[in-house]
């Protein structure tokens, strides 16, 4: 079994940065894929951002060069970071590990 913990959301300004941490628990192996999705009202999940094992990223279109994946295997621990926040990045933030398990979500809001 695996947890994952998800936090660093809330509420910014347009413009603004957050940076989100999901730390996982469990049947680890660090050289598994974790990732970043996210669900805004009414929408269906969609990718964020990803992470190989070995530190291999892709990214979404609509975050690329405003958002950047990271993590540090050693704490079994994913990061992202998020500038130029806008309005339409206001979503439920999901922690994935081999897209097999999944966090509870942490809220990110952005005001214009």
């Amino acid at each position: 079994q695996v947890q994952l913990v998800e936090s660093g959301g809330g509420l910014v300004q347009a413009g603004g940065s957050l940076r989100l941490s999901c730390a996982a628990s469990g049947s680890i192996v660090s050289i598994s894929p974790m990732g970043w999705y996210r669900q805004g009202p009414g929408k269906q999940r969609t990718m964020v951002a990803t992470i190989s094992g070995g530190g291999t990223t892709n990214y979404g279109d609509s975050v690329k060069g405003r958002f950047t994946i990271s993590r540090d295997n050693a704490k079994n621990t994913v990061y992202l970071q998020m500038n130029s926040l806008k309005p339409e990045d206001t979503a439920l933030y999901y922690c994935t590990y081999k897209y097999a398990y999944w966090g509870q979500g942490t809220q990110v809001t952005v005001s214009s």
